[in-house]
């Protein structure tokens, strides 16, 4: 008991000395000043992932097809903006993409830049609704370990990421991640448009290797860093190099099993993997065996009718 006494003592004397080398520009932003609303968050997002499929399991799925339309694509034009604000404020801020210590002054583009990774981990709170939807429309198949991996620890790891390093090379990662989403929430629009046009969204396999590439490239320049004596946190240097290869592994165990264990008639179009930020999560598109079977469905019963 003593022994637990004094984990917990000494976790809050650590905590309490790290708010003395957090960022003071953002401990009045919303959200910022305790760990405890993301943590809050987070927990009513298990909370649901638990009770939310006991509830929908005797219930019609939702349809939620306009919802999903103004959802995904209100999700292109918030990580559009986050990109274009962290890559016009390096810019002016004159930003170096090997090496760029973080600088805690009230300069307009270092405060653009704060900002724009604030909006960047609010972002990470809004794909919760990824999962809702998922249950909401009884997909639960695609609720897989690394759907709900990748949104536990994504908005739980900015809210530190934006608490002690809201600038500096953590914009890098940020740019490059909701670029992707871009082209990921734009693929899941176009989907939930309606089945006409799944024949022109044939690059989803892409996604997923671009994703790939980018947890590579995050590697690299996390290790470029260190190896260089670049002034930018050790520890969250080494945090994503290792956040980084726990994805790689579970994004390359989902390509093996959904582009190289298939069947190859089977679209990878029609492959809904459950993944998103990094990662594809709206499920919009209806898989082949669904349609498949609702086919044979309607078959037999019209040869009963007959």
């Amino acid at each position: 008991m003593d022994t637990v006494l004094h984990l917990i003592n000494d976790t809050a004397e650590f905590y309490k000395w790290s708010l003395t080398i957090a960022d003071k520009r953002v401990e009045q932003w919303p959200m910022m000043s305790s760990p405890f609303p993301t943590l809050g968050f987070s927990m009513l997002y298990l909370l649901f992932l638990w009770a939310g499929p006991r509830y929908m399991q005797h219930r019609d799925a939702f349809k939620l097809r306009k919802t999903l339309i103004t959802y995904n694509f209100s999700m292109v034009l918030l990580n559009f903006y986050i990109c274009k604000e962290l890559f016009l404020g390096s810019r002016a801020a004159g930003y170096s993409f090997l090496c760029q210590p973080v600088n805690y002054s009230n300069d307009v583009n270092e405060v653009r830049i704060a900002s724009a990774l604030w909006w960047y981990y609010v972002s990470k709170g809004v794909e919760f609704l990824d999962t809702v939807f998922f249950i909401m429309r009884k997909k639960f198949n695609q609720i897989s370990f690394l759907h709900v991996y990748h949104h536990c620890t994504m908005f739980i790891l900015w809210w530190i990421g934006v608490k002690w390093v809201a600038g500096g090379q953590s914009f890098f990662g940020g740019t490059i991640n909701s670029g992707i989403h871009v082209l990921m929430y734009s693929y899941y629009g176009l989907a939930a448009v309606g089945p006409h046009m799944h024949k022109y969204l044939w690059w989803k396999k892409y996604l997923t290797i671009i994703q790939m590439i980018q947890f590579h490239v995050t590697i690299g320049h996390a290790a470029h860093s260190l190896y260089s004596g670049c002034p930018f946190p050790a520890w969250m240097q080494w945090a994503l190099i290792a956040y980084a290869i726990t994805f790689i592994i579970l994004f390359a165990n989902f390509y093996y099993q959904t582009y190289r264990l298939r069947p190859r008639s089977k679209s990878p179009m029609n492959v809904s993997n459950g993944v998103t930020a990094s990662a594809m999560t709206n499920g919009s598109v209806r898989s082949v065996e669904h349609v498949e079977e609702n086919g044979k469905k309607q078959k037999k019963e019209q040869t009963k009718r007959e």
